[in-house]
């Protein structure tokens, strides 16, 4: 199968419209954008139920956070599915998957244990369905398109986790937890559909899977420990997904605590929902204008930059700053998030042929669950030094790891990426970290 968006030469600058002419990814992130507004309501909605049937903020929160944190041992276990399955069933049964839990949640009146496992069940399996369809849009873009391509799926996800979040309040109020937990399971199901009937059945050797030769080295479990132990153990992979987790880890262990910011501070009933929502703005302003107006290399040599544009602005909470100082700290924190543009192609050129699938499942996943460590140590830190100073801490974390990117060699474009050259040879250790060797 032939890549169809442009051509992969370092200094081209894809376009949006370029990316979005492909019709394949459009279906991806069309549904993609659909089931994350559906978890978002998901989330949401089951927090409340939780917490309506217990009145424990506690397991409340547990709700919130159950579909995120086991992600990473679901990438850990079965991540290597994703490169040994075919794609489009794997991505349906997905969807199928996420129905039957949000409509079993809305049928079945469960002990809450009950319910917290089966969100978690669901959670375990999330990174090979996020990773065959993450695999297929790095097959289906090439060069600066494909960077475009994840920079369209942040914009996307950004925009549907606020509309979700802010769809979830309404319909919970209007139609009751219950049914907006089936309005959930039925947008799953219209994910699912589209995706059987408009993606086209594609054998393993049609994106680059392992091929059936390579499949009989044990079991799933085996075959996932070990894909996982050599993407963690292969310093360029390591360093680049650390770089990719470690940032927003940080910054997300400042989010978790505006909330009791904005009430330690007496700001007005509603402002804390303000201060949330600067983060994502400034997260797609970012994604737009470092996606749209910079040059594949500029992107890359901004890395570092704007990882310090992460850190710095929440250093500044450590003065105890004003509604309006606080959202422009947080609006400049949200655009430094467009870093993780400069890194895409760096990590994709650096992933075995065979491997893609999985090392995407063990990117997200394990972002996701660094994303809910980190609210949860910050937390504990601002019980002892105060929610201001807690956040400026998590900043100084955050610009740490920009330092830290410093002391690798300065970063070299790769080129125009040859799947077919590239070997296990680029997981191991070279002179320039962002550089692969072709075989």
């Amino acid at each position: 199968m032939t890549p169809t968006a442009g051509p992969a030469q370092g200094s081209h600058r894809a376009t949006y419209r370029e990316v979005l002419a492909e019709p394949r990814f459009r279906l991806l992130f069309s549904t993609r954008i659909v089931a994350i507004t559906a978890g978002s309501l998901r989330i949401t909605t089951f927090s409340v139920l939780v917490f309506a049937a217990t009145g424990s903020a506690l397991l409340s929160a547990v709700a919130f956070g159950i579909g995120f944190l086991p992600q990473l041992f679901g990438s850990l276990l079965l991540g290597s599915l994703a490169d040994r399955l075919p794609p489009r069933a794997l991505i349906t049964g997905g969807y199928a998957l996420e129905c039957a839990a949000a409509l079993l949640l809305a049928l079945v009146r469960m002990p809450i244990a009950a319910s917290l496992g089966v969100v978690a069940l669901v959670a375990l399996a999330t990174p090979v369905f996020g990773g065959a369809s993450s695999r297929l849009v790095a097959q289906w873009l090439e060069g600066d398109a494909y960077v475009l391509g994840r920079s369209l799926n942040n914009i996307a996800a950004s925009g549907a986790q606020l509309f979700g979040l802010a769809l979830g309040g309404a319909v919970v109020a209007v139609l009751g937890p219950r049914r907006a937990l089936a309005l959930s399971a039925a947008l799953y199901l219209g994910c699912a559909l589209a995706v059987r009937i408009r993606l086209p059945r594609l054998q393993l050797g049609e994106f680059g899977g392992i091929p059936g030769s390579a499949r009989g080295d044990g079991g799933a479990v085996r075959a996932s420990l070990h894909g996982a132990g050599l993407l963690l153990r292969g310093r360029t992979v390591r360093r680049l997904m650390l770089a990719q987790w470690l940032p927003p880890a940080f910054v997300a262990g400042a989010e978790g605590l505006i909330v009791a910011y904005a009430g330690g501070r007496h700001f007005a009933p509603g402002w804390y929902a303000v201060l949330m929502g600067c983060l994502p703005v400034g997260m797609l302003v970012g994604d737009l204008l470092v996606g749209r107006l910079l040059r594949p290399p500029t992107r890359e040599r901004l890395v570092v930059p704007l990882i310090a544009l992460m850190g710095l602005p929440l250093v500044g909470f450590a003065a105890e700053p004003g509604v309006g100082v606080s959202s422009c700290l947080l609006l400049l924190c949200g655009f430094g998030f467009a870093y993780g543009l400069g890194l895409q192609r760096p990590f994709l050129d650096a992933l075995p042929q065979h491997g893609q699938g999985q090392a995407f499942g063990l990117l997200g996943s394990g972002s996701m669950t660094l994303q809910g460590v980190g609210p949860v140590c910050f937390g504990s830190v601002a019980a002892g030094i105060g929610t201001g100073r807690a956040i400026a801490l998590a900043g100084c974390a955050a610009a740490l790891t920009a330092s830290w990117i410093l002391t690798w060699h300065p970063p070299t474009h790769p080129g125009p990426r040859s799947p077919s050259r590239t070997t296990q040879r680029d997981l191991e250790t070279t002179n320039n970290p962002w550089k692969v060797h072709a075989a």
